[in-house]
């Protein structure tokens, strides 16, 4: 299978999320029983090794050294978005994973209600998501439909639309760790496309601060900025918490809610005891199609 930088950085939210469940019920920050299964044969070896706590500790104060708090950053936001589309889930119609990657929500969420969810992301990613969805699983539930498209190219709507999707769904949008990966200009075209859905509808994702993109402010994590701005050019985009607002609101967007790194740190992390500190780096948004 063809290699993709950006299509590799899927697994590292799966091992964090499979990590996680190594923990004391009481101490872990995201319950989910399919995130090991769905990683390839090494990783699941590797997280099997963290079963052992000393060797858990060791992975996670390592993970600090590429990206301080970046472990609590990826574990809290996928808490947040997990609660917003729990809290949801009475109002919508339909589920929409942007950069889909390997993440196990659309059949997690088969256990509780019937929806189409459509997951959507690089051709290479759905090859294998493909596989991996057979080896877990024998396959995809008939609600799950797995898009593959490149937003910087093809057409988000037009794609959906092949696989059944239909704009008059009330639909809950997720985008986590994908628009620092997209120019502005496929950002704003993205929404530009989401302007045909139904009033109603929601979307929740993360973004990056633009000062880290620029370079005023690397926020203490100075072999992450190396890796996907000086060497490889991976992240592309960003915004400040005080352009959110305004910035999706001309494609008929309203903000709901920001939620800040130590505001997501006092709501999943102080409850479990752990010691964990977040980055000022990345920022989650929740916001209402009106």
């Amino acid at each position: 299978m063809a290699r993709n930088p950006v299509a590799q950085t899927a697994f590292g939210p799966m091992v964090l999320t499979a990590v996680e469940q190594n923990e004391p019920p009481a101490r872990r920050l995201l319950d989910d029983d399919l995130a090991e299964l769905f990683l390839p044969a090494p990783l699941r070896w590797l997280v099997s090794a963290t079963r052992s706590a000393p060797i858990r500790r060791l992975m996670i104060r390592g993970s600090e050294w590429s990206g301080r708090g970046l472990w609590a950053n990826l574990a809290c936001r996928k808490r947040f978005i997990g609660d917003k589309l729990a809290e949801a889930l009475g109002d919508i119609d339909a589920v929409v994973i942007l950069g889909a990657g390997l993440d196990t929500r659309p059949y997690l969420l088969t256990r509780q209600i019937r929806m189409p969810v459509f997951e959507v992301d690089l051709p290479v990613n759905i090859a294998r998501k493909v596989q991996t969805v057979r080896r877990v699983l024998g396959g995809p539930p008939l609600s799950v439909r797995l898009v593959a498209l490149d937003l910087e190219r093809d057409d988000l709507l037009t794609s959906l639309a092949e696989h059944g999707y239909h704009t008059e769904y009330r639909a809950f949008f997720i985008c986590e760790g994908v628009t620092q990966y997209l120019t502005e200009a496929t950002v704003r075209r993205t929404l530009e496309g989401l302007r045909a859905t139904a009033p109603g509808s929601r979307l929740v994702f993360t973004y990056v601060r633009r000062d880290f993109i620029d370079g005023t402010n690397r926020y203490g994590t100075r072999t992450l900025y190396r890796s996907v701005r000086q060497r490889r050019q991976l992240w592309r985009f960003g915004l400040q918490p005080d352009e959110v607002a305004d910035f999706i609101a001309p494609y008929g967007w309203r903000l709901v809610e920001q939620a800040g790194p130590d505001d997501l740190v006092q709501r999943y992390v102080a409850p479990t005891g752990r010691k964990l500190k977040a980055s000022q780096l990345e920022w989650s948004a929740y916001a209402e199609k009106v």
